[in-house]
């Protein structure tokens, strides 16, 4: 069997038995086709590799000037798919075993503060239009929930409308977590909904085979891209006077875990409702609890040094 089948199957495996997202697969994909790519270079096969290979394709990628964190995800994947291979019994080993992740530089988040967060969100709410409708219900949802961009655009109807104080959302490996919903994001998705039907891509031939998509579109996935969101924030912080490299999804899922610590949220709390399976991933927002702390100490200790 071809590597190129084996990469296949490799997919499907972790499609049906861990439950990864299509972004996953996709990344998967890139990275296993890019070492095979390498190895056809040298004539080597990708069911065969050692780890002398893996250590030459990391050389190959440090002098392509890719990231260690980039670096990480390639040896991750690399990792996954040899297991899966010796689970297969194709191998006997994992060549990847014994080679050391790169290190990484720990690089905080970057978030916006309240008043840009504010500056967008009042932007968002001028435009009476039904794109305007839309945008606000995007980013109203973004940074009231946390949520990660893949998980807001493939909402459908039925997770929103269970008990209007709380949003279903269905994270990583189909983990299905519940997040608070202020009155505000609520009301801003409310007001979209009204006028929803308007964006399915044929209003009167497709209403009877509506999936049911939250955010429908005229893509191949029936709703809006991740990729349209980042160009719809970018627009919207233009008009905000923001620069628009400061602005992504991403970064609305940042600041509503900073804002949230700064105003005396527990890490733990944060954790559940960011979707993050490890609390050590959520301690990325630490800065915010030792500067917070700090602060608390200065001021509330009886043996602080008071001006």
């Amino acid at each position: 069997m071809s590597a190129a089948s084996k990469i296949s199957i490799f997919l499907e495996m972790m499609s049906a038995e861990r439950g990864a997202s299509q972004n996953t697969l996709e990344a998967y994909e890139r990275d296993l086709e890019r070492f095979d790519e390498f190895l056809s270079s040298s004539r080597k096969d990708l069911l065969a590799v050692e780890a002398s290979d893996i250590r030459a394709y990391l050389a190959d990628l440090t002098a392509e000037g890719l990231s260690a964190r980039t670096q990480a995800r390639h040896l991750s994947s690399l990792k996954q798919f040899y297991l899966f291979l010796m689970e297969e019994d194709i191998r006997q080993d994992n060549p990847v075993a014994e080679i050391g992740t790169p290190r990484m530089a720990q690089s905080l988040p970057k978030f916006l503060s309240v008043d840009d967060t504010g500056a967008l969100l009042k932007a968002a709410q001028e435009n009476r239009t039904d794109e305007g409708l839309r945008l606000c219900a995007l980013i109203e949802l973004l940074y009231a929930t946390g949520m990660r961009v893949s998980e807001l655009v493939s909402l459908k109807v039925s997770q929103t409308q269970r008990d209007p104080r709380i949003l279903t959302v269905m994270g990583k490996g189909n983990k299905e977590r519940l997040v608070p919903l202020s009155p505000q994001a609520r009301d801003a998705l409310d007001r979209y909904l009204l006028v929803r039907d308007n964006f399915l891509p044929n209003l009167e031939r497709d209403k009877a085979k509506d999936t049911g998509w939250v955010f429908p579109s005229r893509g191949k996935s029936g709703y809006l891209t991740r990729h349209r969101v980042g160009q719809l924030l970018k627009e919207l912080a233009i008009k905000s006077g923001i620069m628009p490299s400061k602005v992504s999804p991403h970064v609305l899922r940042h600041a509503f875990a900073t804002h949230l610590l700064e105003n005396g949220a527990d890490l733990r709390s944060v954790q559940k409702m960011l979707g993050h399976s490890d609390i050590s991933t959520t301690q990325i927002y630490t800065h915010v609890l030792q500067e917070r702390l700090q602060k608390l100490v200065f001021e509330k200790h009886p043996l602080s040094s008071k001006p």
